[in-house]
């Protein structure tokens, strides 16, 4: 019987894959730990379920353990199978009972898949920098998130307008949730598989790392300045095009003072009255929009200034207006 590790491809004497009906066969133990359980296996393995997550892990070019498809889940496989029955995919394809998935199972109408997906590891360099073709590093660091949904939903936000890098810290006594639990995975959508992410770090050395390599720290504050504090900036206040981390705390408390009166800017979204607050990946996607707008309106005057032979072919009714 096929063991991690160990790939096992054509168990069967069909050439199909032998299918595992043990509760405690080792592969199984495995995906129930990091799915159900939503830890990782001893290898550092964490679970991803459902065949668009599993699709996201397979083109991640994160490492994979094996794949687990139910006999109802079978019908996946095509979908899958440009990628998987690929030579250089050296990895065991599984089969169980539809009974067997379902005990390992987080969700709770499984869809008959499953991974095991190895995310990739991430130092401070990776962290922050950049591509080249991207420009200066676009940061977010979440302190204190602990709703698995909300980082999860933070980390697609992030990726869809362009951050380069994302980090989870501690805040205080509030822990962040881990980006590759499967609730967060999830709510990811599979960005957390693809952006460098530095997940665990200590706050305070992170920020000081920053410090030093010339990258502003930017804190959504939940308090109102007192006299003689930096004022609070509007999100179009701030020049997005330089290397920036916007730091984002926790979903009642906010970041600690002491870290938010230590950054270079405090910023928070103008709001009608009567509205305290946003939630925190609404409040992202605000914020990463208009760095985009901008990071995008600057590449676009680069391109035209670069090549002026070229008219633009952009019709007047999206054209963005003119910076005054």
């Amino acid at each position: 019987m096929a063991t991690p590790g160990k790939p096992a491809r054509n168990a069967g004497p069909s050439g199909a894959p032998a299918l595992l009906t043990s509760r405690d066969n080792r592969w199984l133990k495995d995906f129930r730990i990091a799915l159900r359980g939503g830890v990782p296996t001893e290898g550092g393995f964490v679970g991803v379920e459902g065949v668009r997550l599993v699709e996201e892990s397979l083109r991640s070019g994160c490492r994979i353990q094996g794949v687990l498809f139910s006999e109802s889940g079978e019908r996946h496989h095509q979908r899958l199978s440009s990628i998987i029955d690929r030579p250089e995919m050296a990895f065991p394809i599984l089969r169980t009972t539809d009974r067997l998935f379902e005990g390992l199972a987080d969700t709770e109408h499984p869809q008959g898949v499953a991974a095991l997906v190895h995310p990739r590891e991430t130092s401070f360099d990776d962290f922050a920098r950049s591509p080249l073709s991207v420009g200066a590093p676009l940061l977010v660091v979440l302190a204190g998130v602990q709703d698995p949904g909300n980082v999860g939903a933070i980390l697609r936000t992030a990726a869809a307008f362009g951050v380069t890098g994302a980090a989870t810290a501690a805040s205080g006594i509030s822990g962040t949730a881990n980006p590759f639990s499967p609730k967060a995975l999830r709510a990811s959508a599979g960005a957390a598989l693809h952006l460098p992410i530095l997940a665990g770090i200590s706050l305070s050395i992170l920020l000081a790392q920053l410090k030093v390599t010339g990258v502003r720290t930017l804190a959504s504050s939940v308090r109102e300045p007192r006299r003689g504090d930096q004022p609070l900036l509007a999100p179009w206040e701030v020049d997005w095009c330089q290397p920036v981390a916007l730091l984002v705390g926790n979903e009642g408390a906010g970041l600690p003072e002491e870290v938010e009166r230590g950054a270079d800017a405090r910023l928070r979204i103008p709001m009608a009255s009567g509205i305290d607050s946003l939630n925190a990946a609404a409040s992202v996607a605000v914020v990463f929009y208009e760095a985009a707008r901008q990071r995008n309106s600057a590449a676009a005057s680069s391109i035209q200034t670069s090549v002026p032979s070229q008219p633009s072919k952009t019709s007047d009714a999206v054209r963005p207006p003119k910076e005054t």
